[in-house]
């Protein structure tokens, strides 16, 4: 993409109706660890301006070094000194914790080029039995509008070689799903077949979004690639300063995105000109979502933002108390969203108020999974090898699965079943009602990315680089 039109739109920072603004992105990031966080003196947006920086005097640092499979989780952890204010302390601790985020994941393997037979054209997200995107949908809640049949087999395998963390979107028969190689496979819904394999030399993440005949995702290299639907050629890219993990959404004629490098991204969808940019004080690794003209999109700067769609304006940004790397769910004008620090929220986004706080009593561990939403339940996935279903009114815990290693994959609900991997190496379908097990399927390696589903199929990729597609069993396995 040439540097004009990189170049066009806006930069926002931080800038709420008080008319106070916030640092930027860039500032924060290099900034590290080091210097007092700077508060404002209205107190309604006090908390929004707060860093994850540390005071030399007051604040204790430890690095904490989580591992889940053949990625690693680095984070450091910050506990205030006694008697530091904060919003809402989870109880039973001392003082408020915050997880400042850093991910770093091992290089692809060598790469290679090529592609094969065209993909159909594609239409808008939504289409009954499409899984046009991460979470299904632009309110990113998980749940699919298509069926599966009562029984599951392994209809095919397809093999890549590298670590598969993108979860897929399935449109119109065809598969779309990025790996640690650097490539993205357009694979045959029926027969797992390669149709065509985009290259871009650099991890992928982000799991891939199909939009008006283009499949839109990231790669670790920061670049956004827009690529056609129909055979694999790129129309445009845009390059970001940091990784790209977190996943397009779409509306109109514009998508969003957020960068390791802090900021949020609105993108023209003809040509990929920036049209704004919205700066956070820390990496966002989450997927935005989008509702009533405004994108929300939780952050590693501790704050849900709501942000005006049509200039990148903010309009409020809510303390969520802890570092977030989960997408947040929507439902009315409720966002339900998990945090590293063993809290899962439900937040009312429109008057910046949290609804409920659920936190395990037992244990301290973080969520990294999305939440999937029924019109009675959250079902989410966490670090303390459990699954669990809470009341969506109230938090309660309503029933609770347990798997035998970390929950990082984001469960799906189709119907009255849950479908969710595990570090266990474990694809697991339970009952929505109750959480029994109801069957399960083992990879031998674990899942971190989400399943997808499509015209009476399950997809999902593994961490030996095996994509499995579940459904009625058609023949030969692939």
């Amino acid at each position: 993409m040439g540097p004009a039109a990189q170049g066009a739109g806006h930069a926002v920072l931080p800038r709420y109706p008080d008319g106070r603004g916030g640092g930027g992105a860039g500032a924060a990031l290099q900034a590290g660890l080091g210097g007092r966080r700077k508060e404002a003196e209205n107190e309604p947006y006090r908390k929004l301006r707060r860093r994850s920086s540390i005071d030399a005097g007051g604040v204790s640092t430890r690095d904490v070094f989580m591992r889940a499979n053949s990625w690693r989780f680095i984070c450091s952890r910050m506990v205030p000194a006694a008697g530091a204010g904060g919003f809402a302390a989870p109880r039973g601790r001392r003082a408020r914790r915050i997880l400042h985020c850093v991910m770093a994941w091992s290089a692809a393997a060598p790469l290679f080029a090529g592609q094969a037979a065209s993909a159909p054209s594609t239409t808008r997200p939504g289409a009954s039995a499409d899984w046009p995107m991460f979470r299904g949908n632009s309110l990113l809640t998980g749940v699919a509008t298509s069926t599966l049949p009562e029984k599951l087999e392994v209809r095919w395998r397809f093999e890549t070689g590298e670590l598969v963390q993108s979860s897929a979107a399935i449109v119109e028969g065809v598969v779309y799903v990025g790996c640690d190689d650097g490539k993205l496979y357009a694979l045959d819904l029926k027969t797992g077949s390669a149709r065509w394999k985009f290259d871009t030399k650099s991890a992928i993440k982000s799991s891939p979004t199909v939009y008006e005949g283009l499949v839109l995702f990231g790669d670790d290299d920061g670049v956004l690639h827009a690529v056609r639907a129909r055979d694999g050629s790129e129309k445009w890219s845009f390059k970001t300063e940091a990784e790209i993990a977190a996943s397009v959404n779409c509306k109109g004629d514009r998508l969003v995105f957020g960068s390791y490098d802090g900021s949020l991204y609105c993108l023209a969808l003809a040509d990929g000109k920036l049209l704004w940019k919205f700066s956070t004080e820390s990496r966002i690794h989450g997927t935005s979502a989008i509702v009533d003209g405004r994108v929300l999109v939780a952050g590693c700067d501790e704050n849900l933002h709501v942000i005006r769609l049509e200039d990148g304006t903010p309009e409020r940004a809510v303390l969520m108390g802890g570092v977030s790397g989960c997408s947040a769910a929507m439902a009315g004008d409720r966002v339900y969203v998990g945090t590293f620090g063993n809290q899962v929220l439900a937040i009312d986004w429109k008057k910046g108020e949290r609804v409920w706080m659920y936190e395990n009593p037992d244990r301290q561990f973080p969520y990294m999974a999305s939440a999937a939403l029924t019109d009675r339940l959250v079902v989410i996935g966490g670090r303390d090898k459990v699954i669990h279903a809470l009341d969506r009114e109230t938090g309660r815990e309503v029933w609770s699965f347990q798997t035998q290693a970390r929950v990082e994959s984001s469960a799906v609900i189709v119907g009255e079943r849950v479908f969710a991997g595990s570090s266990d190496g474990n694809l697991y379908e339970l009952d929505l009602a109750t959480g029994t097990e109801r069957w399960r399927f083992e990879t031998g390696a674990g899942l971190i990315a989400s399943p997808a589903v499509g015209e009476g199929c399950l997809v999902v990729g593994a961490d030996d680089g095996v994509i499995y597609c579940f459904g009625e069993k058609r023949g030969a396995d692939r």
